[in-house]
């Protein structure tokens, strides 16, 4: 019987992932399962940090093996995204040389900073980020070379790490999979942590975008420290007594 149960965690496992949301009622459908069984699993599954329970429905949580797509984010808090986009545009301040990360909200800040007058040099692993700004004449994009991750469509592996290492960059607004105040910044993918390690290494000011469900997560690689940020932007949603504890480390903290 456990093993059955387990079989059927995996295979509601698999649909949520493949579909980025799946409703409590479709999953039990699709199973031929009662709903509180689901409810049961579902609560079970959460438990281990393999997913979220979300208004009568679930969605994926990010791993050392699991990593969402960028149709999946793009689907996901689109509000509270452009909050921080925007939080993030102001905080761009002086600098002139620019490293952007991959990821939805680091695309949107793309689009953002496409708008703005003053030229900017902005460095970026993301073919995403490097067509929003492209566009743009009086700004310079350079696109880190190497392999292409189907995923979020950026660049990885030595190709990208030793460009990016010859740089001298004003500022590093990065994303992560996960941020605690014990494992600090981390991402599932070791190619990609690499060059967010790089990007932090070559930076003299960084800053952290994500949303609230960022914090208290950790994932597989670990590429910088909370104390390596000046500035962590997040979502209101984040309690004030989780904020204080990651200000405590050195960082601001703007909950937009």
């Amino acid at each position: 019987m456990a093993r059955s149960g387990e079989e059927r965690r995996k295979r509601i496992l698999d649909l949520v992932r493949s579909g980025g949301r799946r409703e409590v009622q479709d999953i039990a459908s699709d199973l031929s399962v009662a709903v509180e069984t689901v409810r049961r699993d579902l609560r079970l599954l959460e438990d281990r940090h393999l997913l979220q329970r979300v208004h009568g429905a679930a969605v994926p949580v990010e791993s050392g093996s699991f990593e969402t797509a960028l149709d999946h984010r793009a689907q996901t808090r689109l509000a509270e995204k452009r909050r921080i986009a925007a939080a993030a545009v102001e905080a761009i301040g002086d600098a002139q040389t620019i490293f952007l990360d991959e990821g939805y909200t680091p695309m949107l800040i793309a689009e953002a900073i496409a708008e703005l007058t003053h030229p900017l040099t902005v460095v970026t692993a993301s073919l995403a980020n490097a067509i929003a700004i492209g566009k743009a004449p009086h700004h310079s994009v350079l696109v880190l070379g190497g392999r292409v991750r189907s995923r979020t469509l950026a660049t990885v592996d030595h190709w990208a790490t030793g460009m990016l290492a010859q740089l001298n960059l004003d500022l590093a607004i990065l994303g992560a999979n996960g941020i605690t105040v014990e494992h600090g910044l981390t991402t599932p993918d070791p190619a990609v942590a690499e060059v967010k390690r790089t990007a932090v290494e070559v930076s003299r000011r960084r800053v952290f975008i994500g949303i609230h469900t960022k914090f208290g997560v950790t994932s597989f690689c670990t590429f910088a420290r909370v104390q390596d940020f000046e500035l962590l932007i997040t979502e209101e949603a984040l309690p004030l007594r989780q904020a204080q504890r990651f200000a405590a480390l050195g960082p601001h903290v703007e909950r937009v």
